[in-house]
């Protein structure tokens, strides 16, 4: 048997055990969570496909691909999960409210995440195939996930927040038209404007399988994927021993985020995905398909930026109602005016995010 061979046996065999131990403890749906947060991971590690990069790209060099990529997910996605979340009350989609706290918030994540090269899922992705910078992010990001959610209420009651379903406003057939036409036009935008060629094959085919999972998702979860909650979950559940009182927080104290304060991560949605995600990029690290520092080595100083950076993802993440998963990907499939006020921001927060950036790293790289 050769090395490849046992290779693959043997992470075949351990997830035929962490499903088996999951299923076990917690239930068949939560392993099956798991499974799909790991597909994501490994989908998003091996073949490329993320958010920050290819806005990175398109900002810096006017290369379209990863644009098209994820217009070409959302719009899959968005086939699916509109009209099964219409006709099935069990189902909920990722509808956030549009105002001027969540639009102000989307482009401040956005140009936090350029500094670290990493969204939400990004920065999972990035940690779980060694990334040091992402390493340093992540612990940042949950702490200010978790500071984001003692804010919402605050941010809700300061400006209007209104929620606009657009398959409620003009049906599912509407709504389709609506997304899929913007995202036809979006693509076609980025093609015309590119300086490479347009079409990747390899991201389309990352792009459909994010889909795929992201539908599957829907299907196990109930809700489209999302990373954000997770993560403030974890610190939430790491301050009530050291005397944080949720009584004094509305936001944890609302019926669903008082339950999941008492109950284990491995039934928390985002929690499981998110895991997985990193488990998921750390196989496909291994393996070798990538695995590769996405940044070269800098000067301390500069990890300062980057913690500071991670706790500004994570606020701002809260406040906007998701990252670039949560808010945009979700959020325009499930037909929601929010993700794409998200986007418009969030790639304009980018813009400026990568000049500092490109400004920041050429200082702290100099030799």
């Amino acid at each position: 048997m050769g090395s490849s061979t046992k290779l693959r046996a043997l992470t075949t065999l351990g997830l035929v055990a962490l499903a088996g131990a999951l299923t076990i403890f917690v239930g068949a749906r939560f392993a099956l969570l798991m499974l799909i947060g790991i597909g994501l991971g490994f989908v998003l590690e091996r073949f490329g496909f993320g958010f920050a990069g290819p806005w990175r790209r398109w900002i810096r060099e006017r290369n379209p691909q990863g644009v098209i990529a994820q217009c070409w997910a959302i719009g899959l996605t968005a086939v699916v999960i509109q009209p099964l979340i219409a006709s099935q009350d069990s189902l909920i989609g990722a509808i956030g409210p549009v105002s001027l706290t969540m639009a102000l918030a989307a482009a401040v994540f956005g140009l936090a995440m350029q500094l670290i090269l990493g969204c939400g899922s990004g920065t999972l992705v990035n940690a779980g195939s060694g990334n040091l910078v992402a390493l340093v992010a992540l612990p940042a990001f949950c702490v200010g996930s978790f500071v984001g959610s003692l804010w919402v209420p605050a941010a809700v009651a300061a400006t209007p927040h209104v929620p606009v379903d657009l398959t409620q406003e003009f049906g599912v057939a509407g709504s389709l038209a609506i997304t899929l036409s913007l995202l036809a036009v979006l693509a076609a935008l980025a093609a015309w404007r590119g300086r490479t060629g347009a079409i990747n094959r390899r991201l389309l085919i990352a792009a459909s399988w994010v889909a795929v999972l992201a539908i599957a998702h829907v299907l196990v979860a109930g809700q489209p994927w999302g990373v954000v909650y997770g993560l403030g979950l974890w610190v939430a559940k790491i301050a009530l021993p050291l005397g944080w009182d949720p009584a004094g927080a509305a936001f944890w104290t609302s019926p669903v985020n008082a339950q999941a304060l008492t109950q284990s991560v491995l039934t928390d949605v985002t929690s499981l995905t998110s895991i997985g995600l990193m488990v998921g990029a750390a196989m496909a690290a291994w393996r070798g398909v990538k695995g590769q520092p996405l940044l070269p080595a800098i000067r301390w100083p500069l990890y300062g930026v980057v913690l500071v950076a991670g706790l500004v993802l994570g606020i701002s993440s809260r406040l906007a109602f998701g990252c670039n998963v949560g808010a945009l990907f979700s959020g325009i499939a499930s037909g929601s005016l929010h993700g794409w006020v998200w986007l418009v921001c969030g790639f304009a927060g980018s813009v400026v995010g990568v000049q500092i950036r490109d400004r920041l790293w050429a200082w702290g790289t100099r030799a």
